[in-house]
């Protein structure tokens, strides 16, 4: 969007001429038909128990992957789609980092054009020919899980507008023919305030529709590294590498603490990869002491606010014309419209949270966008949940002024043999995992390590909907309505979240309603219910909490309010409503003792305690740092 701004027309024409020279059709390595046994993975996945008790029993993975976000489970995805044996650890949660905290686009990135077209960065053109493909395999490997996205870009100078017309069709182009998205498109005046009533109408000229995608990226997370599992990779949360193990100062495997019972393991592979994103120092110091800094983190804040700050749910809007340079999305969000990002330095920490200043940047663009009637009444009561997530920007350790490569990656192996990957952005997890493991077969010599099969395959919960088209929903939501007896934005969210697994979250409630049937349930408090909701006016239901304990890997209260359901990012106070009812059922069906629910019961707390918007205050904004980026 900088780039449209500093674009004239006639130069927007030129370098779509020059760079035309410097296309090239897309291609890939790993191209190829799916092999059949990806087509349906058997069920159900296996236990978390029994994949921990094949990390102790195993002499030596062929791959370690330390780091449960979206590249460390790709990175897994990916080396067992290639027949290798592999084994992941995650800290905490799948997704509980950067990977649940994004801005929630699958996007190309028209900054990175920017930069491509101003300092003729053939590096650049290819991360934006990358970032646009990877969106397109995304939108269909998970379509349960994400959908294309048309985002309103209103213009308020008619000279901006052949300056963002001509930008947005170069990025249609890079994009092709079959991007899985609408090509950008005009508005008039009256068109855009049909389509986005409550913007501001004083001084609107037209607008202008394109089109990236938007996806649940906590859900997605979980989604790939259940499909690893399915495969064959043995995935464990909540599993922390206390250090690493070296032996002929080679680092071949890590002792790995399992946070669920306490004991100590070590696991052993002939390549160990650390994807542990902005925390990415911290295992190579373990590795070296004095290994220089690899990652710059960026803090960006989001909020959220109710639905009708978002009245086209089909819709988003782009601010681009920020009083610094940076760029506010708009965009629906569940049941919910999540309104960021900012682009700010930032210090590592595992729950990073929004500043007063961050929340005030936002909240003062929002009010400038509305009518009066809308804009002028918002305040910090409208805000439901707010969150801070931190960019990993990468620095390469290799080059020795480590300039900082923006949202490019880095895939660098230590002296000692520890694999390193940083940076990159979220619509880019599966090239990066690519990467990674293609650097990982010749560093650890893995000779019998097949082709990459992860460009086509459907993602868990899609082998059955890989072209999940709206008529093909409908028709599901209303089998989840006429067998279930679900209420319909009930079916409706378990179609968008569970794809071609909803329906045994629907068997699921079947057999554990009350009746004779629940008996041969174990476990069960009384009062447990799988059809009454888990909070008043969204539609999460009791059923999902056994659902995400037995088949997603649920091991805490937060694991399913935050990543398995997005209550905590929709609503900090329903939430926190809703933490002693989701403790008590997992709790009962954990055998967790009263010390150990209190545990779960205050982590979860502390969570919500970083999604409360602070208190409002006038400090100034001039500690932000310009030129935000999607996060």
């Amino acid at each position: 969007v900088i780039m449209l701004r500093l674009f004239g027309l006639g130069a927007g024409l030129a370098v779509g001429g020059a760079t035309a020279l410097y296309y090239y059709p897309s291609s890939h390595k790993n191209n190829h038909p799916l092999p059949s046994k990806f087509i349906r993975p058997k069920w159900p996945p296996p236990t978390r128990p029994d994949m921990i008790e094949s990390m102790k029993t195993t002499p030596q993975f062929d791959v370690l992957v330390i780091g449960g976000g979206a590249v460390g489970a790709g990175v897994a995805l990916d080396a067992v789609s290639r027949d290798l044996s592999v084994a992941l650890v995650e800290r905490d949660d799948f997704a509980s980092g950067t990977s649940s905290r994004s801005t929630k686009l699958l996007h190309g990135g028209v900054r990175y054009l920017e930069r491509a077209i101003k300092k003729l960065d053939y590096g650049e053109w290819e991360l934006v020919q990358e970032a646009l493909t990877e969106r397109r395999h995304l939108l269909t490997n998970a379509c349960h899980l994400s959908r294309p996205m048309p985002i309103l870009l209103p213009v308020y100078n008619w000279i901006d507008l052949p300056q963002y017309w001509v930008g947005l069709k170069l990025y249609d182009w890079i994009a092709g023919a079959n991007s899985g998205v609408e090509p950008s498109h005009f508005l008039s005046r009256d068109q855009v305030l049909k389509e986005f009533p409550i913007l501001k109408a004083e001084g609107l000229k037209c607008g202008i529709v394109y089109s990236d995608g938007l996806h649940n990226d906590a859900k997605m997370n979980v989604a790939i590294a259940i499909t690893a599992a399915e495969y064959g990779a043995k995935v464990a949360n909540h599993c922390e590498v206390i250090n690493l193990i070296k032996e002929n100062e080679r680092v071949v495997g890590a002792h790995v603490r399992d946070h669920a019972t306490g004991r100590e393991f070590p696991v052993r592979a002939k390549v160990v990869i650390n994807a542990t994103g902005a925390f990415s120092d911290g295992v190579r110091r373990m590795d070296d002491p004095h290994a220089t800094k690899s990652v710059s983190p960026a803090a960006g804040v989001h909020i959220v606010l109710p639905e009708q700050f978002c009245p086209n749910r089909d819709l988003g809007m782009l601010d681009a014309k920020t009083k610094d340079g940076r760029v506010i999305f708009i965009l629906p969000f569940e049941t919910a419209t999540l309104v960021g990002t900012t682009d700010s330095s930032a210090e590592i920490t595992a729950l990073p949270s929004p500043t007063d200043a961050e929340i005030d940047f936002i909240l003062d663009h929002v009010k400038g966008y509305f009518v009066d009637s809308v804009g002028k009444n918002v305040t910090r009561a409208d805000i439901k949940s707010a969150w801070s997530g931190l960019r990993p920007l990468s620095l390469d350790p290799s080059k020795p002024n480590t300039a900082l490569l923006s949202r490019t990656h880095v895939v660098h192996a230590s002296k000692s043999g520890l694999l390193n990957v940083v940076g990159g952005k979220w619509t880019t997890y599966r090239q990066m995992a690519q990467d990674t493991v293609d650097r990982a077969v010749v560093l650890g010599e893995l000779a019998h390590a097949g082709p990459c099969n992860t460009l086509n395959m459907p993602l868990h919960g899609a082998h059955l909907y890989k072209d999940f088209a709206p008529d093909q929903r409908k028709k599901h939501r209303d089998e989840l309505i006429s067998i279930y007896g679900f209420e319909p934005d009930v079916a409706s969210h378990l179609v968008h979240n569970y794809g071609d697994n909803a329906h045994l979250v629907g068997m699921l409630a079947q057999r554990t309603a009350p009746g004779p049937s629940r008996s041969s349930v174990r476990k069960l408090p009384k009062e447990f219910d799988p059809y009454k909701r888990i909070a008043k006016d969204f539609p999460y239901i009791q059923a999902e909490i056994l659902y995400s304990m037995d088949h997603e890997y649920a091991c805490s209260v937060t694991d399913f309010l935050a990543r398995r359901t997005r209550l905590a990012f929709l609503h900090e106070k329903e939430a926190r409503k809703a933490v002693p009812l989701v403790a008590h059922i997992m709790g009962d069906r954990l055998a967790w003792s009263t010390a150990e629910r209190d545990r779960h019961i205050a982590d979860a707390y502390v969570l919500l305690d970083s999604m409360m918007p602070p208190p409002s205050s006038t400090k100034p904004l001039a500690s932000m740092t310009s030129g935000a980026a999607e996060l």
